[in-house]
């Protein structure tokens, strides 16, 4: 069953004036229960635009979003419940950390909630964990923190509130190598505890190659593709065309089957690669 939905989605900027801008174009689209998603799009091609229409931070300038089935502006009224099912992390999220402990930064979305204060203290105490954020941190100031434990901290407010579907614009930005393996690590492994819908934005198909089971491509407003993980890298070269980075190794392989050397199969993670590299091997061994 699709768990959130879009039916000839469009949003036009400025709508009307000298300076009108369609940021996206007529997207349909379905995405089921507890996939993991990786939304991709060079800068400008509507992606940013497309996922706040999703918690209704947008409202389409024509078209319909379905949250369970349902259009999620049939009843504007209750458009803050649709905001505690479908939770937005921003860019740079712990630039929003506002409250005097990490604590209170994390509880704060379960308070707006309306939880009592016992099963807000089970889920700041349990995020934290799940996040690698330590339990003597809890009472400190987040702006004590390195810029990696702000930013869990700030992803940590949203994943307590056990939100149906969990939306990430660029989780990793501005992070080292090791943080954004933190990071990653640690999405994947809410995914896995709770099997809720995640949508993660990224510029770097490296960051969703390896756990992403679709992702969709935007480009120029309107949806370019969205697929199967491995059918979406077999368009490689597309890909390339339209602004985007495919994984190193995914070009590696693209070379090698242009000088002859095909696998058969599509190749966008080092791990897979070696496996393939391996068996091949070893067939050719007997």
């Amino acid at each position: 069953m699709a768990v959130l939905e879009t039916q000839e989605l469009t949003y036009t900027y400025s709508e009307g004036s000298p300076f009108e801008k369609t940021a996206v174009d007529h997207v349909n689209l379905r995405i089921e229960e507890g996939e993991i998603v990786g939304v991709m799009g060079h800068t400008g091609s509507g992606k940013s635009t497309l996922i706040q229409h999703f918690n209704g931070l947008l409202k389409p300038t024509s078209g319909k979003v379905l949250l369970d089935g349902k259009d999620i502006w049939e009843n504007k009224e209750k458009i803050r419940d649709v905001r505690f099912k479908v939770g937005l992390v921003f860019q740079y999220p712990e630039y929003q950390i506002f409250e005097e402990t990490v604590y209170k930064d994390i509880a704060f979305g379960c308070k707006n909630m309306g939880l009592d204060d016992a099963e807000i203290k089970r889920r700041v105490f349990e995020t934290a964990h799940d996040i690698g954020i330590r339990e003597e941190l809890l009472q400190r100031s987040p702006f004590e923190l390195s810029g990696g434990q702000k930013r869990r901290v700030a992803i940590a407010g949203v994943m307590a509130m056990n939100p149906e579907i969990l939306i990430l614009d660029e989780p990793t930005a501005g992070l080292d190598p090791a943080g954004r393996d933190k990071i990653i690590n640690h999405i994947k492994n809410y995914h896995n505890k709770t099997k809720n819908t995640v949508l993660i934005v990224s510029h770097s198909m490296e960051d969703v190659a390896g756990f992403a089971d679709k992702i969709l491509v935007m480009n120029k407003s309107k949806l370019f593709c969205y697929d199967d993980t491995k059918k979406v890298f077999g368009r490689s070269e597309e890909i390339s065309e339209i602004g985007l980075d495919v994984p190193q190794i995914t070009k590696v392989f693209t070379q090698l089957k242009k000088q002859g050397l095909d696998f058969g199969k599509e190749v966008y993670t080092v791990g897979y690669a070696k496996d393939l590299l391996i068996k091949n091997l070893r067939e050719r061994s007997i």
